[in-house]
């Protein structure tokens, strides 16, 4: 049976907090893939789905048209989505001319596992709580609904409603939200439903359901779902890589990242995948098959990567006009962003400029050691063709075709987006070799900063220090300045420390400003 499924997805999720800051709640990622991919792919291919946008709608629309091509979906927009007047039963109301005929209502934070039932007879899914005092519950006689009750009802006998309804009786329903007016505007769904339940039976379905609808929920929800062999990719507000079958979607909220990450594949032509289809705020390519190097890298593969980079950082010849905007480019890269994000740490983590111990060693302020950098010397980059997030997250080896796919490249380099610093890419390198995504997504590192002293631990894998050494050599080997790629290595992590969180962050301050010390006293 071919039916239609209603997604309202216009609310701004507060309850989420920063996880929706810049994208729609139903687009908070869950194993890698938002919300609403795993509700769309609950059901059967030849299902249409109605859907309410709102806050941040483009996106909800944009991802679901590119990660869904052969779906069917009609989208609606709701106004007002928040403030006076605003509500799910609005949301519905707004949807109802393409809901003229049975159907499913799914709440955008309602995952559920096992098979959902058609709408070929009314029914509403329930689970079992041992705390009722935050849902709608349902009274439960004989497998159907003898009574819907409002949050804050509890007693021993009744259940929990998830939010996921079998609406058989439209005509009934649409009536009744129609003649319901404020009350239905607020309560959404359950409204109506209650007026089917005045003349028809409801079933009562319980479900295996996860609450993806406030932060603790989410959690329980991300673990549940969470695949063994999954990429270790550190979350972010305001970017995100989803991984649909064989599809990967990446969304950034600023549309000059994605612009400009488009225009750079055909610069980047051969080393990363072709994208076939974008947007504002998403593009996306081709899934490739390959592990990412950290998990594989032996010494034997790594002296094939460097192989490999060395065909890719190609320098390219510049007037003496492209030198001189080429270096502005590295100093304002370099210096000028390294000093604002460092305030910027500061400021998000309420500290001082006064880490006079960290490990143990005494050392001079932050500020001293970057003054003392010759920011002159150090804006004499290599120009060449770049990468810009150069590590080993980001490179995919396939063992079958001894191949190496190079992901998620940076959209420009201080603005430039055919000419950057291939000192930065080798410092990036080594800055993923030191600190590994997967040894910080497993927690194995701890930091603390008491008063002056910083003391951060760091688990290491031995076949990223061999590679380490190895790098080290091959910088020489070829003739690369080594001083200046590690100056930068820890000019990188100081850049990052702020745009992580506690106590990764600390970490990161606390080694970077370690490393700058070891180098500029060498």
């Amino acid at each position: 049976m071919s039916y239609r499924v209603v997604i309202p997805t216009a609310g701004t999720g507060l309850r989420l907090e920063g996880l929706t800051k810049y994208i729609n709640k139903s687009l908070v990622g869950i194993a890698n893939r938002p919300t609403i991919a795993h509700l769309i792919e609950q059901f059967q291919q030849d299902c249409e789905f109605v859907i309410a946008l709102g806050y941040k709608g483009e996106l909800v629309r944009d991802f679901l048209e590119l990660a869904y091509p052969d779906s069917t979906f009609f989208f609606v927009d709701v106004d007002p989505y928040e403030g006076e007047g605003s509500g799910l039963g609005l949301s519905l109301l707004s949807c109802e001319q393409y809901l003229q005929q049975p159907f499913v209502f799914l709440s955008c934070d309602t995952l559920v596992k096992g098979e959902i039932p058609e709408p070929s007879y009314n029914w509403m899914g329930v689970a079992r709580r041992n705390d009722l005092s935050q849902y709608r519950t349902l009274n439960i006689v004989n497998g159907n609904v003898s009574e819907i009750c409002e949050k804050g009802v509890v007693r021993d006998n009744l259940q929990a409603y998830i939010g996921m309804a079998g609406i058989h009786d439209y005509q009934q329903f649409w009536q009744a939200m129609h003649a319901g007016e404020k009350t239905a505007i607020n309560q959404g769904e359950s409204y109506g439903i209650k007026a089917v339940l005045e003349t028809s039976t409801i079933s009562a379905n319980e479900f295996t359901w996860f609450d993806t609808g406030n932060l603790e929920a989410i959690k329980i929800a991300r673990k549940e779902y969470s695949q063994p062999n999954e990429p270790n990719i550190l979350e972010k507000e305001n970017e995100a890589i989803w991984f649909i079958g064989d599809d990967v979607v990446k969304y950034s909220d600023d549309v000059d990242f994605i612009t400009n990450r488009v225009k750079r594949v055909e610069e980047l032509q051969g080393f990363v995948p072709d994208i076939y289809a974008h947007r504002s705020n998403m593009y996306c390519y081709k899934k490739v098959k390959g592990d990412v190097l950290s998990k594989v890298v032996t010494l034997s593969i790594f002296e094939d990567f460097l192989a490999k980079c060395k065909d890719f950082w190609i320098e390219k010849k510049l007037t003496t006009a492209e030198q001189e905007k080429f270096q502005l480019n590295c100093m304002s890269f370099y210096k000028d962003k390294t000093f604002e994000r460092v305030q910027l740490f500061y400021k998000n983590f309420n500290q001082t400029d006064n880490a006079e111990i960290i490990n143990g060693e005494q050392m001079p302020p932050l500020q001293d050691l970057l003054n003392e950098i010759d920011w002159s010397w150090m804006s004499k980059g290599l120009a060449g063709r770049f990468h810009g997030d150069f590590h080993f997250e980001n490179i995919l080896y396939s063992k079958k075709d001894k191949t190496f796919t190079f992901l998620d490249w940076r959209q420009d380099f201080a603005g430039d987006l055919s000419v950057g610093d291939i000192y930065y890419d080798l410092a990036k390198l080594m800055h993923g070799l030191i600190v590994n995504h997967g040894i910080i997504a497993n927690n194995q590192y701890s930091a603390s900063w008491k008063g002056g002293n910083i003391k951060f631990d760091l688990h290491r894998k031995q076949s990223l220090v061999e590679c380490e050494n190895k790098l080290c050599k091959w910088i020489i080997e070829n003739n690369y300045d080594l001083k200046k790629v590690r100056l930068l290595t820890a000019l990188i992590y100081l850049n990052i420390a702020a745009l992580h969180h506690y106590p990764y962050s600390l970490l990161l301050y606390g080694l970077g400003k370690a490393m700058l010390n070891s180098e500029l006293k060498t």
